[in-house]
């Protein structure tokens, strides 16, 4: 029985896992806006949960695990978390003299898309499991 309900909340496990570790690297844009010759990072979001989902269904990572196509890519190198993703660097709005390519509209407008986007998903799961919930307990 257990494995179903696994099965069943799979997905938004692996969403919103991967939603935070995206919220974590947009807020290290924001912090880094006045640092010299730092380059803004993000994820394609959905190509990143497409690779975790086929990780997960083809038994090649553990469950709400995202896949991965090099060691690096999960290492947690430079004192990161072990979970922490690798970005890619977003290209240049507008450019600076002195090398950063944090575009504070552009990071404030994506961090608070995500955001909400995490809290749908927390939303959408706690619905999920009250129903599930109800129908266990016959009400």
């Amino acid at each position: 029985m257990s494995g179903k309900i696994d099965d069943y909340l799979r997905f938004h496990e692996s969403a919103l896992s991967l939603r935070a570790q995206r919220q974590q690297m947009l807020a290290s844009n924001i912090a880094n806006a006045d640092t010299p010759n730092y380059k803004a990072r993000d994820i394609d979001f959905g190509k990143t949960l497409q690779a975790a989902i086929k990780g997960t269904a083809n038994g090649g990572n553990a469950p709400g695990a995202l896949l991965t196509t090099s060691p690096l890519h999960l290492a947690g190198k430079h004192g990161a978390n072990a979970s922490e993703l690798k970005g890619q660097y977003r290209g240049v709005v507008q450019g600076s003299v002195d090398g950063n390519t944090v575009d504070m509209d552009v990071e404030r407008n994506q961090f608070t898309d995500n955001a909400l986007r995490y809290e749908a998903g927390i939303t959408l799961i706690s619905g999920q499991i009250k129903s599930m919930l109800t129908a266990i307990q016959g009400q």
